[in-house]
Parts: structure tokens; C-alpha cells; sequence
């Protein structure tokens, strides 16, 4: 099934896509937990609603699992080549801004300050049941479905504030698409590869020009690990999103920036148009459009370091 939440003539509801329209769910019903003869209602035209982000996550982890990606962005961000020893001890990911979810048709605006903003190619998983120190095989029966994300990126902020080994913090913090719907898991079986991968085309443009193209399956672990080691030592729960991470061979725009050596293609400005396709999924389409000025924040003091008295 794949799984919308839309509004229509002032109403917010979730229902099931099939072709060009969308059945609703009855009142109250989210997009988790659907079952498979569950009554819909008169079916409206996708054309005719607003889709919105599938779902409200409590959390987003999102990973880095494309090798490729590793090797072209670290020169871009933070000044080093090559993919560290660490990255394939295990999955490492961080946890993203969930206020800031946005939906797959919705305006992006310029993070305050930045002037090197980018987009990330991703695909998600999200939990549908809850647990924890999960192995990899019964992670797979954890995870209700899938869905694009984008996980937008200010290059120039997260630059500068990982140097404070932290972050990425404020170059992450302004929006992120998620859309443009829930594809349950059993949907996508039929894409699943001998490794246990998920063989899933991938592509992104800007203003229409093909910028980057590349498959799911090329990440170094599938996501039944990724909610595997997710759920080491803590919970997964529903509504959980866990992202792959950027792919590669185009999947941002710093990751060529890092094997170029120059900006090219430029930094997104007000008015580009990112598209971003996946297999088996759908697309999402987001304008980007002027931002906030940044507030003005002094640089730290100097303290005199006093201690107080025994």
C-alpha cells in the first residue's frame, strides 16, 4: 500500500494511493498500522489535494551509509579525503530536527545565514512496531514501510560548526522532505537483491538538469542493520524515520564540490527546483525560496575562569 496524509476542502486526513487518486481512511486513522481491508471513502484526485509529510516522526536518525558518498563530501566539509577506518566498524548516524519535517511539494527556505545550501538524496525507513536490541532479522519485521528523504543541508554552517567536533547542528536545522507517501514494506519486496539489499533506482535534478543517479543497494548496510544497531541498548518506536544517508555519484551537491575542487554546480539559490525520484516510490518536488536574516548572536566572552570559595 502506499499511504498519504493530505489535506482536502480544509480537512487533514491520511489515505490510500491507488493510480491518480487518493481513498480516505476513516476519521482518526494514521498512516501506521493500516490493515488490509480497511474501508475507505470516495476517491478524490491526487491533483485535487495537497500532499503533506506522510507522517510526524518523534525521532529521525539519519545514518551514513554510502561509501561513495563518505569519499567525496569529507573534502567538501571538512577538509579531509578518503573514508575513515571508523565508518565501517558500524553505521553511524545522528539524530536530525524533527520540527523540521516539511512536505514533498513544499517551499525550502535558505537557512538563516548560509550561502552554500544543498540538498541530500535519501530513502527512509520508518518503525511501525516497537524494540529494542533488535537483531537484523527481526528488525526487517520492525519496519512498517518506506519514503523519500531530503535532507537538506547549509554546507558553509556545518563547516564551520563541526570544527567544534559536534554537529552537524544549525547545517541541518531548517527542513528536511519527507514524502510523498508511506510505501509499506511488502511493496518493495520484489526489488529486494540476493545480499538482502534493496535494489532501488535513484535519481536527482535541478531545474529539470540530472545532477545525480544511483542505486539503493549500493549502501554498506540494508536497513534491517541500520534499525539493528539503531535499537542497541534503547528503543525503537512508532514513527521512528531512519535515514540511508546520502547516496553517491550525485546524491548532493558536496559531494562533487569534494572531487571537483570547486563549487560546481553552484550552491541552490531562491528560485531552483529539486527533484528527487526513487523507484517503487514516488518522487518529491520542493521550490527553494528566500529564508530569515540570522538573528545576531555575539561571539563568546572572555571569562575570567573564578572558582567559587571552599
Amino acid at each position: 500500500m502506499k499511504i498519504a496524509t493530505f489535506t482536502h476542502r480544509g480537512r487533514t486526513r491520511s489515505g490510500l494511493v491507488e493510480g491518480g487518486v487518493v481513498r480516505p481512511l476513516p476519521d482518526g486513522a494514521g498512516p501506521l498500522g493500516v490493515p488490509r481491508d480497511v474501508r475507505t471513502g470516495v476517491p478524490i484526485p491526487l491533483a485535487d489535494v495537497r500532499l503533506l509529510a506522510p507522517l510526524q516522526p518523534p525521532t529521525i536518525r539519519d545514518f551514513v551509509a554510502f561509501e561513495e558518498h563518505v569519499e567525496g563530501v569529507s573534502k567538501s566539509v571538512d577538509g579531509r579525503s578518503g573514508v575513515p577506518d571508523a565508518w565501517y566498524d558500524a553505521p553511524a548516524f545522528y539524530f536530525t530536527n524533527p520540527y523540521a519535517v516539511i512536505g514533498p511539494h513544499d517551499d525550502v527556505p535558505m537557512p538563516p545565514g548560509c550561502h552554500a545550501f544543498d540538498f541530500e538524496l535519501e530513502v527512509a525507513a520508518v518503525i511501525g512496531t516497537p524494540g529494542r536490541d533488535l537483531t537484523p532479522s527481526r528488525a526487517r519485521r520492525h519496519i512498517a514501510g518506506y519514503l523519500i528523504m531530503n535532507d537538506w543541508s547549509a554546507r558553509d554552517l556545518q563547516s564551520r560548526e563541526m570544527q567544534v567536533n559536534l554537529g552537524p547542528a544549525k547545517g541541518k536545522d531548517t527542513a528536511t522532505t519527507l514524502g510523498p507517501w508511506l510505501v509499506t514494506a511488502d511493496e518493495l519486496e520484489p526489488y529486494r537483491d540476493a545480499d538482502g539489499f534493496l535494489n532501488l533506482g535513484l535519481t536527482v535534478s535541478v531545474n529539470g538538469t540530472e545532477i545525480g543517479r544511483d542505486l539503493l543497494s549500493n549502501m554498506g548496510w540494508p536497513f534491517e542493520e541500520l534499525v539493528a544497531y539503531a535499537s542497541r541498548g534503547t528503543w525503537v518506536r512508532p514513527g521512528d524515520v531512519l535515514g540511508s544517508g546520502t547516496c553517491g555519484n550525485g546524491g548532493c551537491l558536496a559531494e562533487l564540490w569534494g572531487l571537483r575542487g570547486e563549487q560546481s554546480p553552484p550552491p541552490l539559490k531562491p528560485g531552483d527546483v529539486v527533484e528527487i525520484a526513487v523507484e517503487g516510490i514516488g518522487s518529491v518536488r520542493n521550490t527553494v525560496v528566500a529564508g530569515a536574516d540570522p538573528v545576531p548572536i555575539p561571539r563568546a566572552r572572555p571569562r575570567p575562569r573564578r572558582r567559587p570559595a571552599q
